[in-house]
């Protein structure tokens, strides 16, 4: 049962209406919102050191990067309907304690398969905790505090990709204490229990006015939906495409379409689904995911791809990697912040410039490479890198916000469930494919002729990004 009113740590209970999370509770949702996101990625910089001291292997490093991107994408949406069901100041804070004690066990963990098994129940305490920070500010913020903070998420999210990378870097070459690879993941310990500290203290308690029930039949296809397409896309490749693969890939579509029979069958009846059918028949949510898999496909694939490419191919030691990122994160943080600002003038044209800029930016990576190898440094690497980022923190935040524009209140926590499941699912993609493509590539001609061939790629999506972004409605709510 919810806790009743002010039942909570001495915070209100906020049926969705009125604005009362304050600069503090912002902070520490956007704090929590952080830790998953970096999480993903700063496991990149980490593999081979994991992969020498715990002997792990191709396949097991594989599912370290896979197990936890499965759990997380599959239970997003749940978390956000639990978060409706009992509280998301509760999901946020019980997901907040999960992830810290997954991460703990990660640090310690004494072997790979250990690993592996607290890298899973990390994505699963990740899942409850992400979709309650839009959630609540969904649902406890109003207007153009509203709008800002959508803003800030956005531009945490994207920060938090690239200064996992780099965060990460900093972390193994530094081997505090000889911990090496582990203190990426003993690092959260602390930064939860702040979390948590603070979230007692400044997040306001909200939920649904109406909550649904949870829809299990709903729940368990889309889990199998995306389990039978990511697992043998981020697996396949290291384990040398077996027999499961292919059926596995093969029996998704089945699933998915099962899903949304199931999931239609269910709004017709009355119920209400996991995935609403008129939840995805706003324009604005519609359209905005649309935009949102090909940008997340190309940023998680990239992110993956660099990390290799700066360490082996260009011979750069853990930090430097880091360093010729820090362009990326400065340009998308700017750009970030002047967002609510170009957006009131410009409306969803900003998305097309950025868009533009990813366009040019990404281009200049594959003039430098091309033409400098392998003598690419950090001062050839930036112009590339600061503009592909500063269209990155153009596109990411406006993106966001036009999802969730017309999203009702009550479903706020289904909705941030859906649009996070679909970023997530989609980086996670991209890893795969962007990743497997590169790999196979570098097998077969050479480090450098792959990343050209892999960005690219990873250019067609920016292009694609930049076309449909002319579909949006030009005011952004």
């Amino acid at each position: 049962m919810a806790a009743p009113d002010g039942a909570s740590g001495g915070s209100p209970v906020v049926h969705d209406h009125g604005s009362v999370l304050g600069t503090l509770g912002l902070f520490t949702v956007l704090l929590g919102a952080s830790l998953p996101l970096i999480d993903f990625f700063i496991v990149n910089v980490a593999l081979p050191t994991i992969d020498h001291d715990l002997a792990a292997g191709p396949a097991l490093l594989e599912l370290v990067v896979a197990g936890y991107g499965l759990s997380y994408a599959v239970l997003l949406v749940l978390g956000g309907r639990l978060g409706d069901m009992f509280g998301r100041r509760r999901l946020f804070l019980a997901g907040m304690a999960a992830f810290g004690l997954t991460s703990l066990i990660c640090g310690i963990a004494p072997n790979a398969w250990t690993l592996v098994g607290a890298r899973v129940a990390q994505g699963a305490a990740a899942a409850l905790m992400l979709p309650q920070v839009l959630a609540t500010i969904h649902a406890a913020t109003s207007g153009q505090r509203r709008a800002k903070a959508v803003s800030l998420y956005g531009a945490t999210a994207g920060l938090a990709m690239v200064t996992g990378q780099i965060l990460g870097g900093v972390l193994v070459s530094a081997n505090i204490a000889g911990s090496g690879w582990r203190a990426i993941f003993l690092v959260n310990v602390p930064v939860a229990l702040l979390g948590l500290v603070l979230a007692f203290r400044s997040v306001p308690e909200t939920r649904s006015q109406r909550p649904a029930p949870i829809d299990t039949p709903g729940t368990i296809l889309l889990a199998v939906s995306l389990v039978t397409l990511l697992a043998p896309l981020t697996e396949g490749r290291a384990a040398g495409w077996p027999v499961w693969t292919w059926i596995s890939l093969a029996a998704f579509p089945v699933a998915a379409y099962a899903f949304v029979r199931v999931e239609r069958r269910a709004d017709r009846q009355g119920r209400t689904p996991l995935v609403p059918p008129s939840l995805l028949a706003l324009v604005t949510l519609r359209r905005g995911l649309t935009l949102l898999l090909p940008f997340s496909i190309g940023f998680g694939g990239f992110m993956f791809v660099i990390a290799i490419a700066l360490q082996q191919g260009l011979g750069m030691g853990a930090v430097t990697a880091g360093i010729a990122l820090v362009p990326m994160a400065v340009a998308f943080f700017a750009a970030s912040l002047a967002g609510p600002r170009l957006v009131r003038r410009y409306g969803s044209l900003v998305v097309t410039a950025g868009a533009v800029s990813q366009t040019v930016g990404v281009a200049l990576l594959v003039l430098a490479l091309w033409s400098r190898w392998p003598s690419v440094g950090v001062t050839e690497l930036l112009p590339g890198v600061a503009l592909a980022g500063l269209g990155q923190g153009l596109q990411l935040p406006v993106i966001i916000r036009i999802v969730l524009s017309d999203i009702p209140s009550e479903r706020a926590g289904v909705g941030s469930g859906v649009m996070v499941t679909g970023q997530q699912s989609a980086l996670a993609l991209g890893v795969a494919t962007l990743g497997s493509l590169f790999l196979s590539l570098t097998a077969a001609m050479g480090m450098r002729d792959a990343l050209v061939i892999t960005l690219l790629a990873q250019l067609g999506l920016v292009v694609l990004t930049g076309l449909l972004s002319l579909r949006l409605p030009r005011s952004v709510g």
